[in-house]
């Protein structure tokens, strides 16, 4: 049977990916990689291999090392880590994509996915319902990168076939991991604040929207994307993705209606000036034509899950049993 591989396993998208595709292929058709080993026992039942994706001998020798159906190209350095590092950042980011694109050049795995994001945005895009063909003119290395990303993609699709895809996420909130150093972390890390009864500090203003999506609804996007027959996939570069938006008072509202006593200050940082160049909502109707892509949570749906989700992990009792 063929095999599945995600590069990049151990992050905050990767463990969910991971868990899904085990529930839908078998734990052991799923081969999962990354340069350090993820610690979400779930994730460990698929076999797993140790790979720097910068290293194109070591990627094709995993994908020699056995018959590919899929891969997800997860590993990126995020918009505020790639700040402090940006041509740390690119590297990673690029030279990662590139070697993956030229192992599928080469037949190495039939079907590709790389993931983009709302970081292709920046100050000459409309605020809001960004509409797929939207000026792209980033702020960030990250976002940069990802312009670039989506560049190649479509060249290795047009120029040789590759069939590659891509969505546009925006930030994305979980609860298996915390988020590895992106511009909405806030909305993961303002649960775990609420969860353990302390005021959260938030590194954006109070009236700073993003658009947002629940991880698991991502997941499923990213599936059924890769599910779709090829002349479904009209974009080679990358789908807009959208589910909800909200700015910090209005999560932090939406939270209080089950945590009264829920407080939040503000204290904004560098992350600020990225917020501010990324739109505010997206309009993400191609996807929901070509593929019939359709959101399932919404903001009362992810308070309620994350808070539940968020006291148990940090329940005494759970903690213990995880040392």
């Amino acid at each position: 049977m063929k095999k599945h591989l995600v590069i990049g396993a151990a992050g905050q998208l990767g463990v969910e990916l991971v868990l899904a595709m085990q529930a839908k292929h078998r734990p052991e058709n799923v081969i999962v990689a990354d340069i350090r080993t993820p610690e979400d026992e779930g994730v460990l039942r698929s076999p797993f291999v140790h790979l720097d994706a910068t290293d194109r001998d070591a990627m094709r020798a995993v994908f020699q090392s056995d018959t590919y159906a899929t891969v997800y190209h997860l590993a990126a350095m995020l918009s505020a880590v790639g700040e402090k590092r940006p041509l740390a950042a690119w590297d990673l980011n690029m030279t990662s994509l590139l070697n993956v694109l030229e192992c599928a050049r080469e037949g190495l795995v039939e079907r590709v996915f790389w993931p983009s994001s709302i970081a292709v945005f920046g100050p000459a895009t409309p605020k809001h319902d960004v509409p797929q063909d939207a000026p792209l003119d980033p702020t960030t290395v990250y976002g940069i990168s990802k312009v670039a990303g989506e560049g190649w993609c479509r060249y290795y699709h047009a120029q040789y076939g590759v069939d590659v895809r891509s969505l546009r996420y925006p930030g994305l909130l979980g609860h298996r991991s915390l988020p590895g150093g992106g511009t909405t972390d806030y909305a993961v890390d303002i649960f775990v604040s609420a969860a353990r009864g302390e005021t959260y500090s938030c590194f954006l203003s109070e009236d700073t929207p993003l658009p947002m999506m629940y991880i698991e609804d991502a997941v499923r996007a990213t599936l059924e994307l890769m599910d779709a027959p090829s002349e479904s996939v009209a974009i080679r570069t990358a789908y807009n993705l959208a589910a909800m938006s909200f700015t910090p008072e209005e999560l932090a509202d939406a939270i209080r209606q089950r945590e009264p006593d829920f407080a939040i200050a503000y204290a904004p940082d560098s992350r600020q000036a990225i917020a501010d160049s990324w739109p505010a909502s997206i309009d993400d109707s191609a996807a929901r034509r070509d593929w019939g892509w359709k959101h399932e949570v919404d903001v009362e749906g992810l308070v309620e899950v994350m808070l539940a989700a968020w006291k148990q992990r940090l329940a005494p009792s759970h903690a213990t049993k995880a040392q």
